[in-house]
Parts: structure tokens; C-alpha cells; sequence
């Protein structure tokens, strides 16, 4: 198993059942929790004033979940899921007495591996301290020991841009943000500041989450590596004359600088005069922002007075309002893994790029020719790659989602790249469903592959030692890292066995332009879309132009697997209900590999059971599957791809009269089909001062090469 994927170290036992119960009560009764201070770390706060609950801290946990049902279900109930997962437990930010209560009184089980996240970022800024007196300049192209705030990346691009006047631009983005924040980006390549003469482009992102501090530094920080090495690196050199490389730093303006400054170790004090309680309110309504994930969005459709975010965000954590902004894009929008309630962490927005922040890269990718994309995010050192619904999955057509069409392309990268930096290279699905995603949309709209990178193993932002780590490389990474790993997908970029190419003669200084119209799919409808991307001719008349694929992933034939209709074997069993808290076990034996076996449990009264499945392995029990559904709704586990061998299968009455179950278990092969898919082209245009000259339809896939004459057409 990845590393990445493995269940981290643990900092206390499991809370189980009959602990969880005691646990809802108290809660339930006291309407908090008193933060209890592991060893050797400080004491918690006292409480604040008689009568107002004791300070809650936030807190990383990791909860129990074994197969998607259990994921979904957490997902279901709006906490706040990081990116960190693994096959049998999810990390999860909780803000509030509130939500532990909620995880709770929903049976799930949990370890706590960071108490007091407000008290690890002091730890963290004692540890960046020490490490900039220790080494005075880090291995990063900048030699920076700390984090940026938004003022230093905005400096940074600005001074890059002066420096390196022959391949690097500073370039503002067309929106600004709801709290009327400027977006800045840089473009870099050789003739940076003259018209594209056919060079595709890498986009590097980062920061769509606020409290992902890592995700632009990093992407800054190839910024100013490739600037400084142009003309002294080959490698970089030959690269940079091949394709331009666009880095958006800091995506979600609004959120960082609240996470960054107002909310990185205190509360908000600031609005102690508006706070009846005298200050006490804002400590409790607010403790700290550094952990805020989405934007500054307040209500739907209604922008806000410039520089009000700070003040209406008054949740925990900038909790309660605003988009996730990785959830925004129009790939899917509206499916799994995206909630529709604003307080809830993934909500995903009125519509597809509701937000300006996603409408900004937007734009990008309809008009820059992106042939390869990277959002930086943190963490849990993985490589995930289109699509982000399980294959299995139901879409708005009726069909299984399927795989990409360019799964083995997809997957062949991804271990290319994860063989620089150690990450696992993975579907983004394999964590848990998502839908409106960055890559998902480029991938889907243009065919130019794309990626989310989830940095570092352990935190959002990890002491800054491993920022750079996580940069230069260590341990056996050590000179590759992400560095080599962006350098690999720029090598993507221009490779012109993933793009199509279009040679040929055309009037010097004419323009080019291929362009398209189209519908993106949304989970249940679509909106109008376009690719408009265009080059200059350069002197010599003649052009070489990278271009992504004209027919589009997302209408592409599509490959699928369904069950059966009969299975290859069935049992149904039942058994008595064993007294409460007891358990029941039945034992399956499965005579060969099943694409898909499927447990359901029932039993006759509107009260509650749970079911486990667990797999013989040698002398032990490893849990494989669960369920454990409100009271009242029944159980059901599903396996996909189960191995040949022994199942047990568990009903534990957790609070149920009733006298029987009944347990349905049901083996399944699968048949593969494909779908016939469609066929799109881009109309060509030649221009010249501003009039179309010459028009024709242009059919392109990967690895092609067609070539035009259009000096006399286009004269």
C-alpha cells in the first residue's frame, strides 16, 4: 500500500460503542466539550465566562470508514473531510462541539491525531523560526524559511516580472474577487511579451483552498526556478522554448489572506465592539481562521462590499459561508461528492462558475491551449487524475461513468511523475467521490490532461522545512521531488504525441484561430461552452501549432462495466438477533473473484442493526466493509472486485427488538461494453487585420500531424 494511503500514527485509542454512547450523552447534556491536553502538551484554555461554553478547539481526527458507503455516508453529513484518506479511515477538521457531537451520535469512530490545531500552528511558527536562524537561506530557488503572505506573492511576481523581462509577464486576471482582491498570474517562456507562435501551455495553479498554504509556494516557487534558469539549464532552457508556462500562485485570494493573517493564532478580536458578551462571542463564534477552505462568498448571486469578507464570515473557521471553490467548475457540477447547502464544506454553488475565482481560470483554459493543468492542494501526498466519480457510478445518461478515455495515458504520467516526488498515483474517486473539479473540467472540455497534486503527508501547513523538502525532494527523492515532477508534466505539455499538430504556410502575422462551441455536462444538465485558442504567424510563414484533440474526452466512446443480471452465487440467511451490543456472525465462502458482491441486511422492526464484512486471511479477520446506517434505514455493503475466499459477515444489534434478520448476499461478474461516442472538429479561421480570410473544418487527434497551405487562401 502507498504510503499516502496508509492509516496515520493514532494519539489516542478508538472511542467504540459503548464509549460513544457515554460520549453522545455528555454531550448532549453539556453542549461542549472540554479540550482535553495531551501529554506533554499545554494546558486548554479555561472557560471564558459562567455560562458560555468552554473553548473548543479545532481539531484533526481521523475517522473509521471502510468502502465508499461508509465514505458517502460521512460525506452526507457536512463536516469538513480533508483530502487524506485511505481505504479504511478519512481525516476530518471538526470546528465545533457540534459537529464531534454529530460525528457521534452517527456511530462513527474516530482517533484524534491533532488535539488543538490553533496550538500546532504555534508550534509551527517556533519551528519556522528556529529553521531560519539555523539555515539563514533554504534550498528553494527563492531561499525563502517561511510562509508568504498574499502581499509577498503579488511582490514576488512583480519583482520576477522586472527581472526577466525576456521570459516572464505579470498579467492580472480579468476578476476580481468578491472582497474585491486582485488575481495576478505569470506567464513564462521564451518571447513571452510577443504573440503565441504555437507554443502550448502548462498551467500550474495553486491555493483554491484557503488553509493550503503549501499549494502556492510551491507553484511560486517553480515560478522563479524556471525564470532564474532560463539560458543556464539546458533542460529548463529547451523547455521553456517549446511551450509557456502560466502559475496562478494563489487562486482563492480572499480565503488565503484570512487564513494567512486574521485567523493564523487568534481569535477575532477585532469584533469585541459589535460582541454584546464583551469579546467573548468572537472568541467562541471564531477560533481562528487558519483552517477556513472555501471563499468569501455570503449569499448567492449578491456580492458584498469590498473588504466586509473579514467581518460577515464570523463562523468557525470561515466555516459557515462561502464556496469551495474545487467543486465550482462546470466538469459534472452538481454530482457526488458536492453538497448544495452553503454551511456545508464542499458546497459547490448556485451554478457552474458562480464564483469569480473559477470563472478566472476559466477563461484560461478556454483560450490559452492548455495541454497540461496541475491545482496544487494539500494533503496527503497523491497524484489523482481524472475522472473523480468511481467508474461504477450512475450519471446523468443512465450509464456507468466509466473510465477516461485516456486512462492508460492518464495513469502512465502520473507514475512518471509520482516516481519523482513518492506520492501515489491514484483516481481523485479512490478517496471519495468529487465532482466540479479543476482537472475535471479542463480534462473534460479540452482534452489537455490534467491533475490535482496533494502535497505533504500529514498537515495543511507543515513547519516550512518540509514545504522545501517537499519542493527539492528528500530521502530518496532527494534532487527530484515536486520540482522534477513539474518538470516532467512540462515536458507533457509539448510532447507532441499527446497534442495534435498543425503544419503549415499562412501570411506572416496573420492570425490563426481554431475555435468551438459546445454543451458541458453538468450531473443532471449542461450550459454553453467554447474553446477559442489562436497563434500569430510568425515571419517565415511557416507555423507549428500544438493543439489539444479536437473531438472531446467527455463524447468520446466510453468504456463500462455492469453486473450481470444473474449472479454466480446467492445465499440468503436468517438468523436470530443477538441481545444488545452482542453480535451475530454468518460466514460466505466466495468460490472465485466477483466483480461486484453485494450484502444487504434486514429485519422487521424500525430500529437499528449494523453489518460489518470481514475477510478470512490466514488466522486473522480484516474488516473490508460497513455499515451502519441511522435507526430505521437498513444495511447494505458492497464490494467491488472481491477476492476468492471466506467472508464473515457481522450484525451487531447496536439498539433493535426485533426477533430476526434476514441477510441477502449476492456474487456478480461483470460485462465490459462501449458506448459508440461522437466525433467533433474545431473550425480553422485566417485573419487579417481583424477579417476572416479563410475558414475550414479541422479533425485532430493525439499524435497527428496535419498540414495546411492557406498563403493563397488567406491573402
Amino acid at each position: 500500500m502507498p504510503d499516502a494511503l496508509r492509516r496515520p500514527t493514532s494519539r489516542r485509542p478508538h472511542l467504540r460503542r459503548p464509549a460513544l454512547l457515554a460520549a453522545a450523552c455528555a454531550l448532549s447534556l453539556a453542549g461542549g466539550l472540554t479540550q482535553v491536553a495531551p501529554s506533554g502538551a499545554a494546558e486548554p484554555p479555561a472557560p471564558l465566562d459562567a455560562g458560555v461554553s468552554d473553548f473548543f478547539a479545532p481539531r484533526l481526527l481521523t475517522v473509521d470508514v471502510v468502502g465508499p458507503t461508509e465514505k458517502q455516508r460521512l460525506l452526507d453529513l457536512g463536516l469538513d473531510m480533508t483530502e487524506h484518506a485511505g481505504h479504511d479511515y478519512v481525516e476530518v477538521v471538526i470546528h465545533s462541539a457540534a459537529e464531534l457531537r454529530t460525528l457521534v451520535e452517527n456511530k462513527f469512530t474516530y482517533d484524534v491525531r491533532i488535539p488543538d490545531l490553533i496550538a500546532r500552528d504555534l508550534e509551527v511558527k517556533a519551528l519556522d523560526a528556529a529553521y531560519a536562524a539555523r539555515v539563514a537561506r533554504s534550498p528553494l530557488p527563492s531561499g525563502r524559511t517561511g510562509y508568504r503572505f498574499a502581499k509577498d506573492y503579488n511582490r514576488d511576481m512583480r519583482l520576477l516580472a522586472k527581472k526577466h523581462k525576456k521570459v516572464v509577464k505579470r498579467f492580472k486576471l480579468p476578476r476580481p474577487t468578491l472582497d474585491g482582491r486582485d488575481v495576478y498570474g505569470v506567464e513564462i517562456g521564451k518571447g513571452v511579451r510577443k504573440p503565441n507562435t504555437g507554443q502550448p501551455t502548462f498551467l500550474l495553479m495553486g491555493v483554491h483552498h484557503a488553509r493550503e498554504w503549501p499549494s502556492g509556494e510551491l507553484a511560486m516557487e517553480l515560478a522563479i526556478d524556471l525564470a532564474t534558469s532560463y539560458g543556464k539549464d539546458k533542460r529548463i532552457t529547451k523547455l521553456l522554448k517549446k511551450a509557456r508556462v502560466i502559475v496562478v500562485p494563489v487562486v482563492n485570494e480572499d480565503g488565503f489572506n484570512l487564513s494567512r493573517t486574521d485567523g493564523e493564532y487568534v481569535d477575532l478580536r477585532d469584533l469585541n465592539d459589535y460582541d454584546p458578551l464583551g469579546g467573548t462571542g468572537s472568541v467562541l463564534a471564531t477560533p481562528g481562521r487558519a483552517y477556513m477552505r472555501k471563499n468569501c462568498r455570503i449569499v448567492d448571486g449578491q456580492d458584498t462590499p469590498d473588504a466586509t469578507c473579514k467581518a460577515l464570515l464570523a463562523t468557525p473557521g470561515g466555516f459557515g459561508h462561502g464556496v469551495d471553490l474545487n467543486r465550482n467548475y462546470g466538469g459534472f457540477w452538481g454530482g457526488p461528492g458536492a453538497s448544495d447547502l452553503i454551511a456545508e464544506p464542499t458546497y459547490r454553488g448556485a451554478e457552474a462558475f458562480s464564483e469569480p475565482e473559477t470563472q478566472n481560470i476559466r477563461d484560461l483554459v478556454r483560450t490559452r491551449n492548455v495541454t497540461m493543468l496541475i491545482s496544487n492542494h494539500t494533503f496527503s501526498n497523491l497524484v489523482l487524475r481524472p475522472n473523480g466519480v468511481n467508474p461504477t457510478t450512475i450519471g446523468s445518461d443512465g450509464l456507468p461513468v466509466g473510465d477516461s478515455p485516456d486512462e492508460k495515458g492518464l495513469k502512465k504520467l502520473g507514475a512518471k511523475m509520482t516516481a519523482a516526488n513518492g506520492y501515489a498515483n491514484i483516481h481523485g474517486w479512490q478517496l471519495y467521490d468529487t465532482t466540479g473539479t479543476t482537472e475535471d473540467y479542463s480534462y473534460n472540455a479540452t482534452g489537455g490532461y490534467g491533475y490535482t497534486f496533494e502535497i505533504g503527508p500529514n498537515e495543511f501547513h507543515p513547519p516550512y522545512e518540509e514545504v522545501v523538502d517537499e519542493y527539492v525532494g528528500a530521502g530518496k527523492y532527494a534532487g527530484k521531488g515536486n520540482r522534477e515532477a513539474y518538470l516532467v508534466a512540462l515536458e507533457h505539455a509539448s510532447d507532441p504525441r499527446f497534442s495534435g499538430t498543425l503544419k503549415g504556410k499562412a501570411p506572416r502575422g496573420a492570425t490563426l484561430r481554431l475555435a468551438k462551441t459546445f454543451d458541458s455536462p453538468t450531473w443532471e444538465s449542461s450550459f454553453e461552452d467554447f474553446v477559442d485558442t489562436s497563434i500569430t504567424v510568425p515571419k517565415s510563414g511557416r507555423f507549428s501549432w500544438l493543439v489539444n484533440p479536437s473531438t472531446r474526452p467527455v463524447v468520446a466512446p466510453k468504456t463500462y462495466s455492469v453486473p450481470k443480471k444473474t449472479p454466480f452465487k446467492s445465499q440468503v440467511d436468517e438468523e436470530p438477533v443477538a441481545p444488545p451490543l452482542g453480535s451475530t456472525d454468518v460466514e460466505f465462502v466466495l468460490p472465485k473473484k466477483a466483480d461486484l458482491l453485494d450484502i444487504d441486511l434486514d429485519w422487521a422492526t424500525p430500529d437499528d442493526l449494523d453489518l460489518e464484512v470481514y475477510r478470512q486471511v490466514g488466522d486473522k479477520l480484516v474488516e473490508v466493509g460497513s455499515s451502519g446506517n441511522a435507526p430505521g434505514e437498513k444495511e447494505k455493503v458492497t464490494l467491488v472486485d472481491a477476492s476468492q475466499g471466506t467472508y464473515v459477515l457481522r450484525v451487531v444489534n447496536y439498539a433493535s427488538a426485533a426477533p430476526t434478520f434476514t441477510l441477502t448476499t449476492e456474487a456478480f461478474e461483470s460485462v465490459t461494453r462501449t458506448t459508440k461516442g461522437g466525433v467533433e472538429r474545431y473550425t480553422l479561421t485566417c485573419e487579417q487585420n481583424g477579417k476572416v480570410k479563410a475558414k475550414k473544418k479541422v479533425l485532430i487527434d493525439r499524435g497527428q500531424v496535419k498540414k495546411l497551405n492557406l498563403r493563397k487562401a488567406c491573402r
